[in-house]
């Protein structure tokens, strides 16, 4: 089977791929596709195969099972791994260094909506994130805005759609208000209208904001937001951007899951952070939340009316309790016979 082909270690061959597409993509892309061979050559040296030649479709498969079940790559994640391998493959056969048509035993998996259940903040990230946020950036628009996120489980709609009215820092609440004639909604319109209680935590994270740091800024409508910018209020293009900012590890932990530099990654400006590979949205705070309320015990109907959400939603893409851990907590609360 490798008559026909010149030996090559993966390492190189890495490295033959990564220079040949230098320059037809973009750095942030030859960053992203080294990232995700590295993991390959990685595998490889484990593996004990240290020439391209021998590799196989068994040998792909393999690596596919290894990066799904032991490093539990979301569906998603696996998808671009396995895009990238393919086109490494693709480039080897055509120097002779794999046999050719191997890229093309490469499947990738379908990725749908469902997905997304995957990307959600855990407890323990949201407190790293808060706490530096309490540390570096008190009562700033970024530290008040995901300390509510996060506390709340609110949409991010629902947050920047807000006014400092609609806080009550005696009663410790927030007011959610359907209010379309002046440019702010809610996703289940009067329906979601409610009352949602706050931490003392967050309410003085909130009085520090308001007090201290708030721009004072009005929105078109002469309203007063309670998420305001210097010019106006927050808008929701904005608070995915601060999500994305603090959800990058390097800011709040100094460290890079990602075997990165994190002086040279093309990640590090502010501006860029959507394109790190741990950045995250606000929708996965929302979903955290949830999460964290129900493996906390809270009862299912008090997170239903908090998060305006549905069970039957809350079942199908919100709850990522594990099957057992659903069955301890139902068993707290059953007779014992």
């Amino acid at each position: 089977m490798t008559d026909e082909l010149e030996p090559l270690a993966p390492s190189t061959g890495k490295q033959m791929y990564l220079d040949e597409r230098r320059h037809e993509l973009t750095e942030a892309t030859i960053q992203s596709h080294g990232y995700r061979l590295k993991q390959f050559v990685l595998w490889c040296e484990d593996d004990g195969i240290d020439n391209l030649n021998n590799l196989s479709g068994r040998d792909i498969h393999r690596f596919r099972v290894k990066r799904r079940e032991e490093d539990g790559l979301a569906t998603a994640s696996m998808k671009g791994q396995l895009a990238t391998l393919r086109m490494f493959l693709r480039f080897c056969a055509s120097i002779d260094a794999v046999t050719p048509g191997l890229d093309e035993k490469i499947i990738l998996p379908t990725t749908t909506a469902e997905d997304a259940r995957d990307e959600l903040i855990t407890a323990d990230r949201a407190n790293e994130i808060l706490d530096h946020l309490q540390q570096y950036r008190y009562a700033t628009l970024e530290h008040a805005l995901l300390e509510v996120l996060w506390h709340t489980g609110l949409r991010v709609g629902a947050a920047t759609g807000l006014d400092v009215s609609d806080y009550d820092s005696d009663e410790r609440s927030l007011e959610l208000s359907h209010r379309p004639d002046t440019g702010t909604t809610l996703k289940n319109q009067g329906s979601g209208e409610r009352f949602v209680a706050l931490s003392e935590r967050v309410c003085d994270v909130l009085d520090d904001w308001i007090s201290v740091n708030h721009p004072g800024a009005e929105d078109d409508y002469g309203r007063d937001p309670l998420f305001a910018t210097q010019r106006s209020r927050l808008s929701r293009n904005r608070a995915r951007s601060i999500a994305y900012q603090y959800t990058r590890p390097c800011v709040y932990s100094d460290r890079c899951p990602h075997d990165r530099e994190i002086e040279e990654c093309e990640a590090r400006p502010t501006s860029q952070a959507h394109s790190c590979p741990s950045a995250l949205s606000p929708h996965p705070f929302r979903r955290g939340a949830i999460t964290y309320h129900l493996q906390e015990d809270t009862p299912e109907p008090v997170v239903r009316d908090r998060m305006d959400v549905s069970m039957d939603v809350i079942d199908r893409h919100y709850d990522q309790r594990a099957p057992q851990e659903k069955l301890r907590q139902r068993r707290q609360y059953l007779p014992d016979q």
